[in-house]
């Protein structure tokens, strides 16, 4: 590094900021540096590395800085409303707090954008910031804040335009284990239900990881997705929708259903299907709802954990800015047994169905077609 700083005549502590890419080095003084180390084949010493990264984790680590956790909902409540996103910051702070940060919860609006942001950021030491998933794409671009300047990790698929580090739960694979345990609990007719909205910010890979596991399993019929424009919601259902739904179960006798809509059991009531009496249900999340649910847990504490280990890794290492190559890390979720898809063979057989299937679009007496 001696070596490097007389050729460039800068001090060697310069060069040992520029080759970690320490954003308080121009631009063109890192590259300079990295184009002169490369010619007189400069290597760090990867034993003395390894020490002094011991060191770092041996020692007793005050709160010394923090990171920043970006909300641009429209009603910043909501975020956190969400129980799988909460615990992404509940993990996120635990490991902060091991790590030596802490993490502070910035709402950006209208009002909060580009320069003023970046101020704020500086004026309180922020060099990571976590981009927690948002409800609609706000298009990262027009917020205006120099990404060069700090290290960035998202959670999830959900921002389209924004080119970073991503930590999140293995949705195809995880989709693939629930297709697996449904089957194992002797379903053979099983359908994933969702919307266009969750498809999209999940970029397909619950969709695409049920029909995996369809495909992985002979036994099982090869039903399509019911995948419909809008979430089915609470209450009174959309009356298209509901016979949408209803067609899709009848016309593929459907015994079971993975979905994200976590009201889906209400407006199969609406239709006249009981769960699990007529039909087993899971959920891509059991987090998010209240009871005794059968489906995913995605582990989202310890994506929020390994997200903060990411971004100080970063941070450390000043790898800084839009990366050339995006990583993604995606973490295991596991399956969760619950009251809303027993064994089929434990599952009480519908009143009526003694009595043979109606014709298609007719009722039973307990209100299935």
């Amino acid at each position: 590094m001696r070596d490097i700083a007389r050729r460039l005549n800068v001090s060697h502590a310069t060069v040992s900021m520029a080759l970690r890419n320490n954003p308080r080095i121009s631009k063109a003084r890192r590259e300079e540096v990295h184009r002169i180390a490369k010619e007189i084949g400069y290597r760090p010493d990867p034993i003395l590395s390894a020490l002094v990264s011991y060191r770092q984790r041996k020692q007793a680590k005050p709160v010394v800085s923090a990171l920043a956790w970006i909300n641009r909902w429209k009603d910043p409540r909501k975020l956190r409303g969400h129980k799988e996103f909460d615990s992404y910051w509940q993990g996120a702070c635990a490991a902060a707090e091991v790590l030596g940060y802490r993490i502070e919860e910035l709402v950006v609006d209208e009002d909060m954008k580009g320069r003023r942001l970046k101020d704020i950021l500086f004026a309180r030491g922020i060099q990571g910031l976590l981009i927690p998933p948002h409800e609609a794409d706000p298009y990262w671009v027009d917020l205006g804040l120099e990404l060069d300047n700090f290290c960035v990790v998202r959670f999830g698929f959900s921002i389209s335009d924004l080119r970073a580090d991503m930590i999140g739960n293995d949705q195809m694979r995880s989709a693939e284990l629930a297709v697996a345990r449904i089957y194992q609990s002797g379903y053979r007719a099983l359908g994933y239900f969702s919307d266009e909205l969750f498809d999209a910010k999940t970029d397909g890979n619950f969709r695409m990881g049920a029909l995996r596991g369809l495909e992985n399993h002979g036994g099982m019929a090869r039903v399509e997705p019911l995948i419909l424009t809008a979430p089915m919601g609470e209450g009174d259902g959309d009356p298209k929708l509901l016979k949408q739904l209803k067609d899709w179960i009848d016309s593929n006798r459907l015994d079971s259903i993975l979905t994200s809509d976590i009201a889906l059991t209400g407006s199969l009531k609406q239709i006249g299907i009981r769960v699990p009496r007529d039909l087993g249900l899971a959920l891509t999340s059991v987090r998010e709802v209240e009871g005794n649910h059968s489906g995913l847990d995605q582990n989202p504490f310890q994506i929020g954990q390994i997200a903060v280990q990411v971004l100080v890794d970063k941070i450390n290492r000043s790898d800084n800015g839009e990366p050339e190559y995006c990583r993604r890390v995606l973490v295991e979720g596991h399956w969760v047994d619950g009251d809303t898809l027993p064994p089929l063979s434990c599952r009480l057989p519908p009143r009526g169905r003694s009595e043979g299937r109606k014709e298609e679009g007719e009722l039973t007496t307990d209100g299935h077609g």
